[in-house]
């Protein structure tokens, strides 16, 4: 399948202008996107304020754009559109800088372009890419796995980042897809959701969201 042999290929480009956009590699820590402010997002999260959590800003930003796309309804992976998104929800969250995390997320829109189609891509077929790319670019394959990741838990009622649980995604989705080669990537994104990968929703006095 075409789009599954260049699924490693069309994330670097994104991947590396990134790196241009968000510079300093920090933790962006456990976040609860309905109880992070889009001003706390944009000087705290974005920048080395943060030291506590396990992911940096291009992975959170991955996650986050993974999150927002799977609220959004669609089925798609769009690999040249991080770029996009990082700039339409940076500007998004200076408009708004009293906002959630959450509202802007989920109703930010951004251009997305090159869309790949989990329902259709096989489970076998993303595993054989997925293996090779971490070979090949084990940083990229991460930051692929962390928008994986954010999509999975777009899927639930949860909207919390927990970067340490990457891991424990990580293997539940492969042995999810090796269990059961023939399901789709959408398929496997919508069972592997564990107590583990799924952190529990955040609950407020005033259900902000």
């Amino acid at each position: 399948m075409n789009h599954a042999k260049s699924l490693g290929a069309s994330l670097l480009v994104p991947v590396i202008l990134a790196c241009v956009l968000w510079p300093q590699r920090s933790r962006a820590g456990a976040l609860d996107l309905a109880a992070v402010s889009c001003a706390k997002y944009e000087n705290e999260v974005l920048t080395s304020t943060v030291p506590e959590s396990g992911a940096d800003p291009i992975d959170t930003v991955m996650w986050l754009f993974g999150f927002s796309v799977a609220r959004s309804g669609a089925r798609y992976m769009y690999g040249d559109s991080l770029t996009a998104f990082g700039f339409a929800l940076d500007a998004e969250c200076k408009n708004n800088p009293t906002t959630s995390l959450l509202a802007a997320v989920t109703t930010v829109k951004s251009k997305r372009d090159n869309p790949m189609d989990l329902s259709q891509l096989s489970c076998a077929t993303f595993e054989t890419r997925h293996v090779a790319l971490r070979k090949s670019d084990p940083e990229g394959a991460n930051t692929l796995t962390m928008w994986l990741f954010g999509y999975s838990i777009g899927l639930t009622e949860a909207h919390v980042l927990d970067a340490g649980s990457v891991g424990k995604f990580d293997t539940a989705l492969d042995g999810r897809c090796t269990q059961h080669p023939e399901d789709t990537l959408y398929d496997a994104l919508s069972t592997v959701n564990t107590k583990e990968t799924k952190p529990p929703a955040h609950k407020s006095a005033g259900g902000n969201h």
